[in-house]
């Protein structure tokens, strides 16, 4: 069996936004310049991909989002063949160095974030590029051990009949979660699921970087329908896919916060973390359903197709 190396730098790869040639960029050379919109405005998009066995899982539906990210901030049609071209090379490459045998399947879990932004102020050509590094160890932590999640506003309003909102875009501007995350943290909890106030009750949206999925009896997934303030989630797609083929009852609509409580289970899916069971919901410790090993396997399951 092999053994790993010394803690890794990350593989990178550059992709040419309008089809040009992909190439490996040394992780100790600069990049991005002090112009382009990512460091100015925060001014793109990107996915993240869960690498396990030596290869980048649910790559159709990443894709497929990246897509739709890139059209509603009005960036070039990213090239499916050339990032996942750029996808297998950087994967290769990262197996390769990271094991001391030939067996890619053998390599540590990663994983593969694309970004693509506007570019630099001063060419208007956007810059894109992808890289594939080890999961973080918070997350395989959070996996195993679940997570304390509490309740907040998301803090701003993202009104329907708004044009120019780019709902179902994955935006590089996560200042906003980041600071929920930040919050929540030093409140003792390790995540937050954002919620706003309907005549109907605390309408539950989404986790700060992450999908909500409830278990209810009889089979049953529930999931807070896409649309304002909800970003579609590519492990939760995967997942409902996967269990309505085996019989389960997957559906997205309107959830409220009071129906998490009574819930068999709830759980943050998302595509490096794949799902982390929520222990305690605000200020009530959820217990530990009888099927959670089942749940595992069916999301863990669902990933890995």
């Amino acid at each position: 069996m092999g053994q790993s190396l010394l803690p890794p730098e990350p593989v990178i790869y550059l992709v040419e936004p309008f089809g040009g040639p992909i190439r490996r960029q040394n992780p100790n050379m600069p990049h991005v310049f002090w112009d382009d919109a990512a460091v100015t405005r925060g001014d793109g998009v990107f996915e993240t991909i869960l690498v396990r066995g030596g290869r980048a899982l649910n790559l159709d539906k990443h894709l497929a989002r990246f897509t739709r990210s890139a059209a509603a901030l009005a960036l070039p049609e990213p090239d499916a063949q050339q990032w996942v071209k750029a996808t297998e090379e950087a994967v290769a490459d990262y197996c390769r160095e990271r094991m001391l045998d030939d067996d890619p399947s053998l390599a540590p879990e990663a994983k593969c974030m694309w970004t693509m932004t506007r570019g630099r102020e001063t060419t208007g050509v956007p810059t894109a590029w992808l890289t594939v590094r080890p999961v973080a160890d918070d997350v395989l932590r959070q996996r195993e051990e679940g997570v304390a999640v509490v309740t907040t506003p998301r803090g701003l309003s993202v009104a329907a009949d708004v044009p120019w909102m780019a709902v179902e875009a994955k935006t590089l501007n996560y200042a906003a979660s980041m600071a929920a995350l930040r919050w929540a943290r030093s409140q003792g909890y390790d995540d937050v699921i954002y919620t706003e106030p309907t005549d109907d009750g605390e309408r539950v949206l989404e986790g700060a970087t992450s999908s909500v999925v409830m278990v209810k009896k009889d089979q049953r997934l529930r999931t807070p329908a896409p649309g304002p303030g909800i970003l579609p989630g590519t492990t939760q797609a995967a997942l409902f896919d996967y269990a309505s083929e085996r019989g389960w009852k997957c559906k997205a609509k309107d959830i409220y916060l009071g129906e998490l409580y009574k819930a068999e289970s709830v759980w943050l899916v998302s595509s490096t973390r794949i799902c982390a069971r929520v222990t305690r919901l605000n200020d009530k410790k959820l217990p530990v359903p009888d099927n959670e090993a089942e749940i595992r396997e069916l999301i863990a399951a669902a990933v890995g197709r």
